[in-house]
């Protein structure tokens, strides 16, 4: 009532810091979650098996089992959750995962192991919950894309901070991930307390993005099987970038290690750092195409030109034609280009453009399980058929081969949708004239 009651220049300014406060807001609080999650990923742990496999990929494979249980567990949870209290889930989920790596440094490796599936679990549900703050909105992709670089920035950072404690104050591998925890934990509850704060849509952004409610079951199997083809394509794309992006991620210490970055404990912030602003940019520059379709598609655009960035960046690094800390950086910058449009803003823009009751975590949170499951399969058939990788000669020709089919699969996905919307609007006008 109140912003009808403006005028426009003051409502627009209105709007404007509000979408600047959740901005701020989602990239801080989500910064601050992936504190609880990333850090082990500094530690080596030389010279410990389980089971006959490495102890870092025995690590990183239960995390990304309790993670990705979380996903399919989300399908459902994330979509039907209702939208009040969700402070209270997020304090909680947060207090299992940094439990969880207490008893992880308590207990004895390898017996140790399991506690990092239930840090993994609690921590995969809370994208979704902090996304159910900002979607259907004017701003969104702005938001959105704040809040989707948040876990570059962080991966970078909070990695840098527990590679600092380690060095300054000798804290071991097992107690690292609890002791780096600990030091955001109050900064967490300010920022859960003003993500609280944040307003709810207007009356405009629902008219021009629809209202977001909770989905039934039976609403969720009528969205996917309408557009079935098309996210099936967005699926395997995002289970390319996500296992690429999370190789990236937690064996990102070995490489730098292989490419000689062994003491540098700044290069993971220097590299990660430049890359999150570079896509906040971009991709929130989405926020100034109005027609829905229209942002839909520059999605795919930005996510064929990542592709393209990727692939080409790292066949000048295996021809010697740029460094290594030049290629980390160029080939982050192609990968997340690729990997925020469809982490937040593709499927936001989908829902607008087709209108239809659906919310943006069950998209997410069906393309996320896929993603990640496909990260435990290739890590354990590194493991079971005793691969022995360097990492930086396997990720370079992965992401060539990736990169290409990438691209393919990107120009289809939007000739599918482009068809869709063309037929969709030929009905519409169908039933006008009757």
């Amino acid at each position: 009532m109140l912003t009808q009651m403006l005028p426009s220049k003051k409502l627009k300014q209105l709007e404007l810091l509000s979408a600047l406060y959740a901005a701020l807001v989602c990239f801080c609080t989500y910064s601050i979650i992936y504190a609880f999650r990333k850090p082990f990923t500094v530690g080596t742990f030389k010279g410990i098996t389980f089971l006959g496999i490495d102890y870092k990929v025995a690590l990183v494979i239960i995390q990304l089992i309790g993670y990705t249980a979380s996903k399919f567990f989300g399908i459902k949870f994330i979509s039907e959750m209702k939208r009040f209290r969700r402070w209270k889930i997020i304090l909680l989920l947060v207090g299992i995962s940094w439990i969880a790596l207490l008893l992880f440094a308590v207990v004895p490796p390898p017996f140790n192991i399991v506690f990092l599936f239930f840090n993994g679990f609690p921590l995969g549900i809370l994208w979704g919950i902090i996304f159910s703050y900002i979607e259907g909105r004017k701003s969104t992709d702005f938001i959105g894309a704040a809040l989707a670089v948040s876990f570059i920035f962080a991966s970078g950072f909070v990695k840098s901070v527990a590679k600092y404690l380690q060095l300054q104050y000798a804290i071991s591998e097992f107690w690292l991930p609890f002791v780096t925890g600990a030091v955001f934990i109050l900064p967490l509850l300010l920022f859960v307390f003003l993500l609280e704060k944040i307003p709810p849509p207007s009356a405009a952004d629902i008219q021009l993005r629809f209202e977001r409610k909770p989905m039934t079951r039976r609403e969720r199997k009528l969205l996917f099987f309408e557009f079935m083809p098309g996210l099936l394509m967005l699926i395997i794309l995002y289970i390319f970038l996500t296992l690429f992006r999370d190789i990236r991620d937690n064996f990102a210490a070995d490489m730098w290690n292989e490419l000689g970055y062994a003491d540098k404990a700044a290069v993971f912030t220097q590299t990660e750092t430049p890359i999150s602003l570079i896509i906040l940019i971009v991709i929130a520059s989405i926020v100034f195409i109005k027609n829905n379709f229209k942002a839909f598609l520059a999605s795919h655009g930005l996510i064929a030109i990542g592709f393209v960035i990727t692939g080409v960046s790292t066949y000048l690094f295996i021809h010697k034609n740029i460094n290594g800390f030049n290629w980390m950086l160029m080939v982050g910058i192609g990968l997340y280009l690729a990997y925020i449009p469809l982490n937040c803003l593709l499927f936001e823009r989908l829902i607008a453009a087709f209108g239809w009751k659906a919310n943006v975590g069950f998209l997410m949170y069906l393309a996320d399980s896929f993603g990640y499951m496909a990260s435990i399969i290739v890590l354990l058939g590194k493991e079971i058929f005793s691969l022995k990788l360097n990492w930086v000669n396997f990720y370079t020709r992965g992401v060539i081969v990736f990169s290409a089919i990438g691209v393919l699969v990107t120009f289809f996905s939007a000739y599918y949708f482009y068809l869709k919307n063309k037929n969709t609007n030929q009905l519409w006008k169908s039933a006008q004239q009757l």
